[in-house]
């Protein structure tokens, strides 16, 4: 392993080094992706007496970056070298470091997001026609009250109204002759997720585009709907797409996370982040309270957000994750014939409250900042009793979770939709500096990154 024998500036002197022992491979490449301080004519100076593993890393990343830094590398009798192919005992590393408006390497922000919902809203259609399935009196009443507790006035979906301006389940609607099978919900997924997707698109001013990461756990069709996006928005062909799919409702972490690690290796790339989901396509037809309350929850939406090393917005760090023991069961979304079925057990909320108890959990997902510093939280609002569960057992004041609350009241949990409006909703507020954004979903699993506020 290559190590840093001195760092130097010339117009200080070499008096001001930092000896071999003291500095290694890790810091000499946060060193070239900007991560640690370095002055504008700073030489870095490191010795190899194998293949310069070292000395080509660097190159790599920040010659490809030509508007980032210029790069100088010779051997100790001062003989430039654009490429490093056999050992050389001594290399000098000359960075020009950009001004404070340039995209900073190694830093990795959210700039922008915009959030596009259908324009039928069928809440309390819904609400509705699932009291009407439970056939016991006591739970028909009981199902009454836990909907008006839950939190949730409006759920759009993409399905048109049936003639005469009823509800998808009412006579003419998408489910008012029956179950539809699969593949015609499919059909509808075909076509609606990436019009909705790209409705958010629009929202944004993406410029030139270089990766495009896409999250859905709603639909399938092939080619991808990443594909159908990258088509309709005709990107170009050069483009690296990424599909995280049938994650659930954390799938906005992982891309983001995707992005956040796309960003901080190519520190010129615009990454295109977009979840879409169409959970109103997956009705089922149960007289059970369980399920129906389940899908009491889910409403359909998108969003988009550019990722960049632009410091603009939310900067992105500490991704972090955790699963929990002995949860499989807890979460299902299963595919069958007519769609695919949500199994959301009752005892998810408990077993949320008590990771976040655990130590090992805490200290996964602080990272060494102090609780009190966190200044907003973006938690997906998964429902009212997750929110309830996250709120005390992270002894947060009522305030502290009201974008979260806010966006489950105006449009119900969209899965990998939500996290995304939570977080542009706090985009919006100035006054939110430091957090961290918090989701969870099947496995059990909670995931999530700290945010803070571009400077």
């Amino acid at each position: 392993m290559s190590a840093l024998s001195n760092v130097t500036n010339p117009l200080r002197g070499p008096g001001l080094g930092t000896a071999a022992s003291e500095l290694g491979h890790d810091q000499a490449v946060q060193t070239a992706r900007g991560e640690r301080a370095f002055a504008a004519g700073d030489r870095l100076m490191f010795l190899s007496n194998e293949r310069s593993n070292l000395a080509s890393l660097i190159f790599q990343e920040v010659s490809r970056k030509p508007k980032l830094a210029s790069l100088v590398i010779a051997n100790a009798d001062g003989e430039k070298r654009r490429k490093i192919h056999k050992p050389i005992k001594r290399e000098f590393l000359r960075l020009t470091v950009p001004d404070s408006s340039s995209p900073v390497p190694g830093h990795v922000y959210i700039n922008a997001i915009a959030t596009a919902v259908p324009n039928h809203d069928v809440h309390y259609a819904f609400t509705g026609w699932a009291t009407e399935q439970v056939a016991d009196p006591r739970q028909r009443t009981l199902f009454r009250r836990m909907a008006d507790r839950a939190g949730i006035e409006h759920r759009w979906s993409v399905l048109t109204a049936a003639p005469g301006g009823g509800s998808p389940v009412a006579p003419g609607g998408f489910y008012g002759a029956g179950s539809p099978p699969t593949s015609v919900r499919m059909q509808v997924y075909a076509d609606a997720a990436p019009a909705l997707a790209l409705d958010a698109i629009r929202g944004l001013e993406i410029g030139a585009v270089t990766h495009l990461v896409v999250a859905s756990c709603t639909g399938f069709i092939a080619p991808g709907i990443d594909q159908v996006i990258a088509a309709e928005l005709g990107l170009d062909a050069g483009v690296e797409r990424t599909l995280v799919g049938f994650m659930g409702c954390y799938a906005a972490v992982a891309a983001l996370r995707t992005a956040y690690h796309i960003v901080r290796s190519e520190p010129d790339a615009r990454v295109l982040v977009v979840t879409v989901e169409l959970s109103t396509l997956h009705l089922q037809f149960d007289t059970a309270l369980e399920p129906l309350l389940a899908m009491l929850q889910f409403g359909d939406g998108a969003a988009a957000a550019l990722v960049t090393s632009e410091p603009a917005g939310f900067a992105i760090h500490h991704p972090f994750a955790a699963a929990l023991a002995n949860t499989d069961e807890l979460i299902r979304w299963t595919i069958g014939d007519t769609g695919f079925t949500m199994h959301l057990d009752g005892e998810v909320p408990a077993r949320f409250a008590t990771a976040l108890g655990d130590e090992a959990v805490r200290a996964r997902m602080f990272a060494g900042m102090e609780p009190e510093k966190v200044d907003c939280w973006a938690v997906h609002a998964g429902g009212r009793s997750i929110l309830d569960a996250v709120e005390r057992t992270l002894a947060l004041p009522p305030s502290a979770l009201a974008a979260s609350r806010d966006v489950l009241r105006r449009y119900g949990n969209m899965s990998s939709s939500t996290l995304m409006f939570v977080l542009a909703e706090l985009l919006h507020q100035p006054d939110h500096r430091n957090g961290i954004a918090l989701a969870f979903g099947p496995g059990l699993a909670a995931e999530g990154f700290h945010i803070a506020r571009a400077a």
